[in-house]
Order: structure tokens, then sequence, then C-alpha cells
């Protein structure tokens, strides 16, 4: 099969390698799916740059955890009417050696998720890490039909899908942007209700909206954001954290503990199993109703992967795939 892999970390251009590699087989449990589109994430990224001190996980790695396709074939105890059927994948690269940035990637038959007809393949492809993330940012501690969820970053991978999954889950959703000029791009895109950090008074505006406080906060800069949340939560909210720009972030302390807040961090990887699943069920739900809309760019070629990856680490507001070759 054509395959894009890493025998070492380091930069896109000077690493990633494009070739024949064997089509690998499924065992027992497991599906091979014929990949059609495969996502790019930053975390994906990272670990092709030793993000943090990482180290390879295995001599070789194909990239890429998120994907959309059709499986070909299946392993022992899967049935065999999965056969030709439309999927997403999810956690192909989670733990493994080899992800979807291939023409064929094997996963166990629970992380090939049917895709209903009337959803593509390029939005299959980008619900994995963000979407999982996102829903459990939302949804962790339980329903919130007729709360308020603050999503900072809502421009964001994970900050679009968690807004569109609060929406569908019956919450008022506040969105936030890093800059006042990006806030007509939110309004277009669906967030009716829209804070831009760099103004005068974030907090009072947050509060204009909700006077009696926020529910749950969906977290991309715990440490740059910390004290803004704390000013606009109220008792047992929770901050559901997936990113920081401080590796030790302080926090105030004795305001959150009597408002008896709860952070909740949030590592895609090592989700719950149960939770996972949820997730998965709940964002095909929710892309079937219409609910999930995502800016995708055009996708890139597989043999363009460094590219690719390029654009992701430059940063961007769409999302990045490849177009994997039958």
């Amino acid at each position: 099969m054509l395959a894009v892999w890493y025998d070492m970390q380091g930069p896109a251009e000077q690493v990633l390698r494009f070739g024949d590699l064997p089509t690998p087989e499924p065992g027992a449990g497991e599906v091979r799916v014929r990949v059609t589109r495969s996502g790019i994430n930053p975390g994906d990224t990272k670990k092709r740059r030793g993000w943090l001190g990482s180290s390879m996980p295995l001599p070789r790695v194909i990239p890429h955890s998120d994907g959309a396709g059709v499986v070909e074939k299946v392993g022992a105890g899967v049935d065999s009417a999965r056969i030709g059927e439309r999927v997403w994948v999810f956690g192909a690269q989670s733990y493994r050696a080899f992800g979807t940035a291939a023409q064929f990637t094997v996963v166990p038959a629970g992380q090939a998720v049917a895709l209903p007809e009337t959803v593509g393949d390029d939005v299959g492809a980008c619900l994995g890490i963000p979407g999982i993330t996102a829903h459990r940012a939302v949804f962790g501690d339980g329903p919130v039909r007729g709360g308020t969820v603050l999503v900072h970053g809502v421009l964001g991978g994970v900050g679009t899908l968690a807004a569109q999954l609060a929406t569908w889950g019956g919450a008022t959703v506040i969105g936030t942007v890093r800059k006042s000029a990006d806030a007509e791009i939110a309004h277009r895109r669906g967030i009716a209700q829209v804070i831009a950090l760099d103004g005068p008074d974030p907090a009072r505006e947050i509060r204009d909206h909700a006077p009696g406080g926020i529910d749950r906060i969906v977290e991309v800069a715990f440490a740059d954001n910390v004290d803004l949340d704390a000013a606009v939560a109220k008792n047992n909210t929770v901050i559901a954290a997936y990113g920081t720009g401080e590796s030790r972030p302080s926090f105030p302390f004795w305001p959150m503990l009597f408002d008896n807040i709860t952070i909740r961090l949030l590592g895609s990887d090592d989700f719950p199993a149960e939770a996972k699943q949820q997730a998965a069920a709940d964002l095909t739900a929710a892309a079937a109703d219409g609910a999930l809309s995502i800016a995708i760019d055009e996708p890139v070629p597989l043999d363009q992967a460094a590219r690719a990856h390029d654009l992701v680490d430059r940063g961007t507001r769409a999302r990045i795939l490849l177009a994997v070759p039958d």
C-alpha cells in the first residue's frame, strides 16, 4: 500500500517519507479500512516533532489517528456484513504504530464507526480527536440541557465542535475569540453570543449574557484564562481544560474553592473506553442531525503530507486533511 511514515522525529520535510509498505492484516476483533481521508491534528504533528521531550513510541510510525473510508476486510469475530460499510475512524495511532496516513489502516472494530449516508468523508475524518475531546469537555460531568456553556477558542478544532455539541445538547453557548476582528467569523459560523478576550472587560460581557454564572467552561488556554473563568463561574462550575500555555499554571485557589469548582483535565488518548464510545455515538447522531458544521480546507494529496503538517504547525482555522488515492 501507499503510505506516509517516519522512523525518527523531526521537521516534517526531513522525516516524513512516502512510498510502499506492506498492507496490514486485521487481527481478531479488528477491521481493515480503505482510507479515503486522513485527518491531521496538532497532536499528530507534536508526536512527529517530539513535543515535550516525547520519544518514538515504536520504530516506525504511520501518523494520524483520525480518518474516514470503507471497511474492506474484517478479522475473526467481526461480522462480515460490515465489509463495504462507510466509516469514520478514531484512535488509529493511539498506542498503535500505524495510523490513517495510508491507503489502509487496521483498528479495533469499535473504532470504525458507521457513517450516515448524509455525512461526507471529509466531516467523518474530522470527528475523532477534536470531536471526542469536545464531547468529554461538554458532557463529561452530565447533561447540559438548560445550562450555560462557555467555550474558549470557539474557532478552533475542539472549540467549534464543543459549541455545536453543547447547542445540540440543549445548552446556551457563549463563545470567545482572542481578537475582536474574529468575532464576525464566529457569528458567521453560527455562534450567536461571542466575546472577544481583547475587549475592555470580557468578564462583565460574559456576565451580561449569563447573570447567574457559567455551568461548564471548555478551556483551551487554562493559564491565560483561569482568572476570567473564576470570575464568571458559579457554585459547582466545571472547567474542562485540554490545553494551556504554561506547563505549571497558577490559579485563584480560595475563590475557586468557595465556589466548589471542579477542574477536569482532558487527555484524549486515555479517556475511558465507554466515554469514547458514547462520544462516537453522539457525534455520529449530531452529524446525522446536521448539527455539526466544520470548516475544512481543500484536502492535500497523500504524497504532500509534509506540506500538510506544516500547515497544521503554522496554525489554521480550517481542518487539514489528506486525500488518499484508491
